[in-house]
């Protein structure tokens, strides 16, 4: 009876990149939260376009920068649609969802006119509109999430479950190694590192509320913070697995370069734009009074 593949041994430095990486990142985020409005919706549009434009390179390598523009510009429309339903909802204009509609059509718009543009480009017009797809939805809700009341409070909780998730995974899976979570797809995480992921996340969004309670902002309960922590956990990891396997289709080690110890922003956000999601749904439900 054969065992299951091991672990490679730790990474310290590799580690030490990732976290200078992503600390680095986080002022200018924290920032962005804290301001909200269109600062915040800003940053959205910003991290889309950057994640449109290393999309762009991955299917179309012949015409990439055209494809990607044509991606940013449909995810741009998407993301700033949000924000202006968010206000038409806020300051009670006349029929809001008709403004939500409209936002998730232009998702199904910005698709059409992708494959177009790349099937006369003769890109992969499948994967291509799937950009669109892919990133449009997590940029709902990234802003409609700040855009709620307690926004901030559930903004913060989204960054910092995923991150310590990612952490943690990482970490852990490097120090317990032992058996391979994914092999096929993903040949150096393990499940030591997707244990370690899941308490680190519901441990963080356990710390969240109750940092947030020391400044008098409660906005959720303990038990629905760990669940919705522990769910967000597996989404993250279910990103990252998940462009694991768009890589392995596009033949690429990274989507990009442009972060330090991660590659490409697509390689940074993978498991966040599964755990924004998640965290939305858990948001919506606790609104509609479904949480406990």
């Amino acid at each position: 009876m054969t065992s299951s593949p091991q672990g490679k041994r730790f990474d310290w430095k590799n580690l030490r990149i990732r976290l200078i990486s992503a600390f680095a990142i986080i002022p200018a985020v924290a920032l962005a939260v804290w301001l909200g409005g269109w600062t915040y919706t800003a940053l959205i549009c910003l991290v889309g376009l950057l994640l449109a434009r290393e999309w762009g390179r991955l299917v179309a390598p012949s015409a990439p920068i055209r494809v990607g523009v044509v991606i940013g510009i449909s995810v741009l429309a998407v993301i700033v649609m949000t924000h202006l339903s968010g206000l038409a909802t806020q300051n009670g204009w006349d029929h809001p969802e008709r403004w939500w509609m409209a936002t998730w059509g232009l998702i199904l718009v910005g698709a059409a006119v992708t494959t177009l543009v790349a099937r006369n480009l003769t890109a992969k017009v499948p994967d291509a509109a799937y950009g669109v797809i892919y990133i449009a939805p997590a940029g709902i809700g990234m802003v409609w999430l700040r855009d709620m009341p307690e926004g901030a409070e559930w903004s913060v909780y989204l960054f910092a479950v995923t991150w310590w998730t990612d952490i943690m995974a990482y970490a852990v899976g490097n120090v317990l190694k032992g058996p391979k979570l994914w092999p096929r797809f993903s040949p150096n995480k393990t499940w030591s590192g997707f244990w370690g992921g899941l308490v680190g996340a519901v441990l963080t969004g356990v710390i969240c509320l109750l940092i947030s309670r020391a400044f008098d902002q409660n906005f959720t309960t303990i038990p629905w913070a760990m669940l919705v922590a522990f769910i967000t956990g597996l989404a993250t990891m279910g990103g990252d697995l998940w462009e694991s396997m768009l890589k392995r289709r596009f033949g690429v080690k990274d989507t990009g370069g442009l972060i330090p110890g991660h590659g490409g922003v697509l390689d940074r956000v993978d498991g966040l734009m599964f755990a924004v999601m998640v965290v939305a749904v858990g948001r919506l439900l606790q609104h509609w009074g479904l949480a406990f």
